[in-house]
């Protein structure tokens, strides 16, 4: 065998080995798949919107991100104006959730400017305000952030329980008909335990919307490497996540994101990703330390959370480099960043498993102001 033959089987079989990492896992889980389903109308796009004027003094300003979301909008989906671009994904009768990121509070999070364009955009779609649920999984966490406060009259909420733990198993709030079975556990519990090695979708993904826009961060992370559009539903989404890094050593980020989203519950009902990269963070993540948090002026749209993850991770690694840190993959533990290995290749897995396109990514720049 020569060895272009050699290197090709190589490849092949290193492609097929981390996907597979994801594949062995065992899902129950149903829902329709649709044209909106991941990744979505329109692959590989991922569109990048700058404003200098974005924010001020620490503050988001409303009518630059206003600006900033239409005309992301439109070039995402080639419509003529704001409301078509929103009614490509939306329709009277549509219950939609957003799933919003308090982590990283009070410095990095889901900003409340953001979300009122989003649900604004939903209103002209001609969405009733009771048909959109704002959601993250912990209702503790969700209210300390204020996300209840920045809603307009008649725009529900909801969580799937009350407040973080370690063990994340009780199953109150989830549903038992969706799930990945996957053998990894928490050091110490039993591996034949079927609470311990399963992750149950949270009811509101699975009972309470039929569609899901992904309001994500641009934020760096200790184990998973980045913490943006995926890792936003698959450690936001279902329970027993902790096992997925659940010591500096024992780091599963890689193959455990890429199996939680493929479920099919969260799969064709995330239609849209919009990442919000106002304020974002370069190192320490997911907590957010004031020396690590810039201010870099941009939101991300995508349908397809796969390229707007690789996009994300190369904005960070850029910024990254540019204060003479090391890229997120060579990077060393050190007190704010203390897992042995990052596992950024989640997003590439996630590739392989169809849920987006990991290469031939079309981004669009687009600078105002």
């Amino acid at each position: 065998m020569d060895c272009t033959r050699r290197r090709l089987f190589a490849s092949v079989a290193g492609a097929l080995s981390a996907s597979q990492l994801a594949l062995q896992a065992q899902t129950s889980s149903k829902a329709e798949r649709t044209k909106w389903s991941m990744p979505g109308l329109h692959p590989g796009r991922v569109v990048a919107v700058n404003h200098p004027g974005s924010i001020v003094s620490g503050q988001y300003q409303q009518a630059a991100v206003s600006e900033m979301i239409r005309r992301g909008m439109m070039e995402l989906t080639g419509a003529p104006d704001l409301t078509a671009a929103w009614k490509q994904f939306f329709e009277p009768g549509d219950v939609v959730g957003i799933k919003v990121n308090p982590v990283g509070q009070p410095h990095v999070i889901s900003d409340a400017t953001v979300m009122r364009e989003i649900i604004a955009g939903l209103r002209s779609a001609g969405l009733k305000p009771q048909d959109i649920v704002v959601y993250d999984r912990y209702r503790n966490q969700f209210l300390r952030a204020g996300f209840d406060k920045w809603l307009p009259p008649g725009v529900r909420t909801y969580s799937a329980t009350g407040d973080y733990d370690n063990i994340q198993q009780a199953i109150e709030g989830y549903d038992p008909d969706h799930y990945l079975d996957m053998a990894l556990t928490l050091p110490g519990q039993d591996a034949g335990s079927l609470t311990a090695r399963r992750s149950y979708a949270a009811r509101f993904i699975t009972k309470e919307i039929n569609k899901l826009i992904n309001l994500a961060v641009l934020k760096d992370h200790q184990s998973a490497g980045v913490t943006l559009a995926l890792k936003n539903l698959s450690h936001g989404l279902v329970n027993n996540v902790n096992r997925s890094h659940s010591t500096k050593t024992l780091n599963a980020c890689g193959s455990f994101i890429p199996a939680v989203v493929a479920l099919p519950v969260i799969r064709n009902k995330a239609v849209l990703h919009i990442m919000d990269g106002v304020k974002a963070l370069y190192h320490g993540g997911p907590g957010a330390r004031p020396q690590f948090v810039w201010e870099h002026k941009a939101i991300y749209l995508a349908t397809d959370p796969v390229a707007l993850d690789r996009t994300g991770w190369g904005v960070i690694d850029e910024k990254r480099v540019s204060l003479g840190m090391k890229r997120l993959v060579e990077d060393t533990p050190d007190k704010f960043s203390t897992y042995v290995h990052r596992q950024p290749e989640h997003i590439e897995i996630a590739g392989a498993l169809g849920l987006g396109q990991w290469d031939k990514i079309d981004l669009r720049k687009i600078s105002l102001g």
